[in-house]
């Protein structure tokens, strides 16, 4: 037996250094990234807070009562990150699924976008999921799922020995692995896979779309990806989600993981399985190895960048006019960095928007917001005021009136 060599931290760096050399792709038929429109109301991290998701929702004039569509022709988006963290992941979900044809039907849009952590669980890494939304997920059947899981997890460590592949990952007891694994989590798994409702929905949708003179996305744009269009960031993403799928698919067919396993026990194994003396390892483990640099989990990248909230004024204002002219935009509205006001803010020049005001009170300790937009007029919506943000006499830098 020998171990495997390349370890992940090699291939990251090797993979790093070649992601932004990657050749750029034709758009797909996906829905166009840059549109024109008149109200739009963005809405920033929800991490699963239903009720201050609908709240703010009815604050903005976008849902009745029964969570109906009142907008109109109005644009809502939804910047990423309703996922983890908070109880109420699956009726968020459920709503903004109901929630955009409605608003087609009546002459509005609802743009959802992808953040980190939807990412996150669409490449099986849960580690901050809500028990609370696993058991959304319970049904009468679980508990004997979950008790055949787990004898099919003891018995893969044999179906590898027959195959005369050496492992150390497999050793949890089985008292271990149902706590790991608690009830509703294989229904979750199942769901956010890639033929389960939620999976095919989350694998449609976007990273960064625009509208008219504004560019939405969950972080940010860095100016070393400048060189790909917004299309381009899009089918990297929906392209490096559709490759994890098949190299999951693959790992499950060679009886190396099992179709429930987290993104940490896929890791897990690709690291320490042995292979017999000659033989030759699956390219698969390899390419799993490189996840690290891809688009979706770079630090660098449209999910996780913090740039804009982190550069020196001077700076980055320079370096966000240049990304603007590079788009032909006027501004960014973005997520991600909850801001220490839990307000709305903007900075460099007013040609940034942060709307992340921590809803998730319980996590974070912040409140509800929405950014509404008409034409050049900026108000914040927030459940018990509404602040005007505006532009100084020369139009390039906005400030946020006490309420």
């Amino acid at each position: 037996m020998f171990p495997r060599r390349r370890t992940a931290s090699t291939v990251f760096v090797a993979a790093m250094c070649s992601w932004l050399l990657a050749a750029t792709v034709a758009a797909s038929g996906q829905q166009s990234v840059t549109e024109e429109t008149g109200r739009v109301v963005a809405i920033g991290d929800i991490h699963g807070d239903f009720e201050a998701f609908v709240s703010v929702l009815r604050e903005a004039g976008l849902v009745d009562t029964e969570h109906r569509w009142i907008g109109g022709a109005a644009t809502l988006v939804q910047t990423g990150d309703f996922t983890d963290r908070g109880p109420g992941v699956r009726p968020v979900m459920d709503l903004l699924m109901e929630l955009e044809p409605q608003a087609e039907a009546a002459g509005g849009r609802v743009r959802v976008l992808l953040g980190n952590h939807e990412v996150m669980n669409l490449m099986r890494n849960v580690r901050d999921v809500n028990p609370q939304v696993y058991a959304s997920f319970i049904d009468g059947e679980s508990e004997a799922r979950r008790k055949a899981a787990y004898r099919t997890y003891r018995r893969l460590r044999m179906a590898r020995l027959s195959a005369s592949i050496t492992t150390s990952d497999l050793r949890q007891s089985e008292d271990e692995w149902m706590a790991a694994h608690p009830p509703g989590f294989l229904e979750y798994q199942e769901a956010l896979g890639p033929k389960g409702p939620y999976g095919q929905w989350l694998r449609t949708k976007p990273v960064v779309t625009q509208l008219g003179d504004t560019i939405f996305l969950h972080a940010g744009i860095p100016p070393e990806l400048a060189e790909l269009s917004l299309e381009d960031i899009n089918e990297r993403v929906w392209r490096e989600l559709e490759a994890f799928d098949a190299y999951q698919r693959e790992l499950v067919q060679r009886k190396l993981t099992l179709p429930f396993f987290t993104f940490a026990e896929i890791l897990a194994t690709v690291q320490t399985v042995l292979f017999p003396p000659g033989s030759q390892p699956p390219a698969v483990l390899d390419r799993v190895l490189s996840i690290g640099g891809w688009l979706t989990m770079h630090p660098a990248g449209p999910l996780w960048f913090r740039g804009y909230a982190t550069w020196p004024e001077d700076e980055g204002t320079a370096r966000i006019v240049s990304l603007l002219n590079r788009y032909d935009a006027r501004r960014f509205v973005v997520g991600h960095t909850v801001q220490p006001t839990k307000r709305i803010t903007s900075r460099l020049e007013g040609k940034v928007f942060f709307i992340d005001t921590g809803m998730l009170a319980s996590h974070y300790g912040g409140r509800a917001s929405a950014l509404e937009m008409r034409a050049d007029r900026f108000t914040a919506v927030y459940l018990d005021t509404r602040a005007a943000l505006l532009e100084s006499s020369v139009g390039s830098t906005i400030s946020e009136p006490a309420s």
